[in-house]
């Protein structure tokens, strides 16, 4: 059974995502956050968007162990270290135009933080996807 994704008509026309996805019962796959640190344990350099990109890697990696795909995803929340809005919409963008992208069409919160786990990490993006 596929995933319902909609929009109430009450609500705002989302910029790609869904207000509302409902999901087959049945398992889902919980993602710990997925940071911009490649294998040996270190924060990739470059900014932003190249730390958008380990973080778009990582979640491919991640989903692909637990048996799912981008648009499996059910639910997904975004942090970005930054008050500029510019900066979470850039991040939103990347996400959106990568392999990663049908992720981001479900129900998805993007958030600016003040920091994150990592010494200079900037990016984290946390999925939860069905298995059904």
């Amino acid at each position: 059974m596929p995933l319902d994704r909609f929009n109430p008509p009450a609500l705002h026309a989302p910029d790609g995502y869904s207000h509302v996805t409902i999901s087959p019962a049945g398992r889902l796959a919980h993602l710990a956050g997925q940071c911009p640190v490649d294998p040996s344990d270190q924060v990739v350099p470059g900014g932003l968007l190249a730390q958008t990109d380990q973080v778009i890697a990582n979640c491919l990696t991640a989903l692909s162990a637990a048996g799912a795909t981008p648009a499996d995803v059910v639910r997904s929340v975004v942090y970005v270290v930054s008050s500029s809005p510019a900066d979470l919409t850039d991040v939103w963008r990347r996400l959106q135009d990568s392999s990663l992208g049908p992720a981001f069409s479900t129900a998805s919160t993007l958030l600016g933080v003040t920091a994150l786990g990592y010494e200079g990490q900037l990016v984290e993006v946390d999925l939860t996807a069905s298995l059904d």
